[in-house]
């Protein structure tokens, strides 16, 4: 169906995760015209929040906490008094124990003993006299800075658990992007007296919205809204038609079918692949084939309701045990009391698998027992204590770093340069493992490039020297809305 108005809305933000939901903030404080348009029915990706009759679950467990100020101060501003300050306690359970998480001193001995202890000491001093062999994989990363006997106890197994694929098909570029904030090693090391740092998820609390991520960005969906920018729910982009390197018109397919919408321009956090694939006109051949190697790992949560208020007192447990199918497990009671009934719990087990795969398959009654036995198998819960549980799938929760992926990447972010209004961003749309403050950081930036024709990095946003650039520019921006 054709819009029979032909006139432009302004820009058409694609997805309602939180990249997407900041770039339209963005264009509101600027008065910018503009609508948002998401495929699912709720807003906030995979930072949503699922309502299941009395009780709220996060799809993951989605800290907020970031070293960008203008960021930390957008999220107190939205939230207020329901932005909670909560305690963090997580663990690590591994071939039958609960390491404590980060590690201390007595439980890696423990676990380890005093000889494989020096014998990991032995294998990271080897690693560093080896350090500047290429480095081309995770598991080439790793070693190289921890050892291999450490690489074999700690990543290994949990590594190939969550992505599929054995740690020599991981590009290196995940390992320096996620690790450098990861304490467990870095705490084995401290422990052996090899290294001092302390690291950023070392911290012992966090903010969480009261009732869950989801009450943050329906916030932001009440403030652009009111600020005159629609978001439009079960609204999925299906081609973007250009010209001449100018995207002139999207269409989008609803309930009632599909219609042609003439924008300005497009701001986009849909995932990469998607986005070029569905150009029209197409791009060369090579570019599609580069879209379509890009891969992503999903995963399903079985949500377990508990008649027990606290089985275990974290708000999650990273299950390395191979022997257990589910690689973590969330305590939702323990990140927001407000999020379960009281008296009673939510448990989230997560499955990382690809779609199709058996647990994808599962039926949810199949998920439930399985999820039930699983915890219970290893002390987490009393099967008995069991009263509800529902299965959720997460289709592209992650994009994946595997071989040939850096390769397919730079050839598409090549190809969109070439378009004059057309931004990309966010996890998915850059197709790189960012957090929620690098996506919303990164959906600022590329904002600010469509309206004011600046040329900002989005590309490099992910890391800590990446952190205060810009800083003083979405300070001011920012500053048009927080100071009034």
């Amino acid at each position: 169906m054709e819009d029979d108005t032909g006139v432009s809305i302004g820009t058409a933000v694609l997805g309602a995760g939180p990249a997407g939901l900041t770039a339209a903030y963005v264009l509101a404080l600027r008065g910018a015209p503009a609508a948002v348009f998401e495929g699912d029915g709720v807003v906030g990706g995979i930072a949503k929040t699922v309502v299941y009759g009395d009780y709220r679950f996060d799809l993951g467990g989605h800290r907020f906490f970031t070293k960008l100020v203008p960021v930390q101060r957008l999220w107190e501003h939205m939230m207020g008094d329901e932005f909670l300050v909560r305690p963090r306690l997580s663990r690590i359970y591994y071939r039958g124990k609960f390491l404590a998480y980060p590690l201390q001193a007595k439980d890696v001995l423990s676990r380890l003993g005093l000889v494989e202890s020096t014998l990991c000491a032995l294998s990271y001093l080897k690693a560093r006299l080896r350090r500047h062999a290429p480095q081309e994989t995770f598991q080439d990363w790793v070693e190289a800075r921890f050892g291999r006997r450490l690489y074999n106890a700690f990543f290994a197994s949990y590594t190939e658990k969550v992505w599929g694929i054995p740690g020599y098909e991981i590009q290196a570029e995940w390992a320096a992007q996620r690790i450098k904030n990861f304490s467990f090693a870095h705490a084995v090391l401290s422990i052996l007296g090899l290294q001092k740092a302390q690291m950023t998820t070392l911290l012992e609390q966090f903010h969480y919205p009261r009732l869950g991520p989801g009450q943050m960005w329906e916030r932001f969906r009440s403030r652009v809204e009111e600020s005159g920018v629609p978001v439009h729910l079960h609204h999925r982009c299906t081609t973007i038609r250009h010209e001449t390197g100018h995207v002139t018109e999207i269409v989008i397919e609803d309930e009632h079918g599909e219609r042609v919408v003439v924008v300005d321009g497009v701001l986009s956090s849909i995932p990469l692949s998607e986005l070029v694939l569905s150009l029209d006109p197409a791009p060369p051949q090579s570019v599609i084939n580069a879209a379509k190697s890009l891969r992503y790992r999903d995963f399903c949560l079985v949500a377990l309701v508990i008649d027990d208020e606290e089985p275990f007192p974290d708000n999650w447990i990273y299950l390395h045990d191979p022997g257990t199918r589910a690689g973590r497990v969330q305590n939702f009671g323990a990140w927001s009391p407000d999020l379960v009934k009281p008296g009673t719990t939510c448990l989230g087990a997560e499955y990382f698998c690809f779609e199709g795969d058996e647990i994808w398959e599962m039926d949810p009654d199949d998920a439930v027992a399985l999820a039930t036995n699983e915890l219970a198998g290893i002390g987490l819960l009393d099967p008995a204590k069991v009263i509800d549980g529902i299965k959720v799938r997460v289709p592209r929760a992650y994009p994946m770093y595997n071989k040939g992926y850096r390769e397919a990447v730079l050839i598409l972010r090549g190809y969109l340069a070439g378009f004059e209004n057309l931004e990309t961003f966010g996890r998915n749309g850059l197709h790189r493992y960012n957090n929620q403050d690098h996506s919303m950081w990164t959906a600022i930036l590329a904002t600010l490039n469509h309206l004011d024709g600046t040329d900002y990095d989005v590309w490099s946003v992910n890391a800590d020297a990446e952190y205060h650039e810009q800083g003083d520019v979405v300070d001011e921006l920012l500053n048009i809305e927080l100071v009034g």
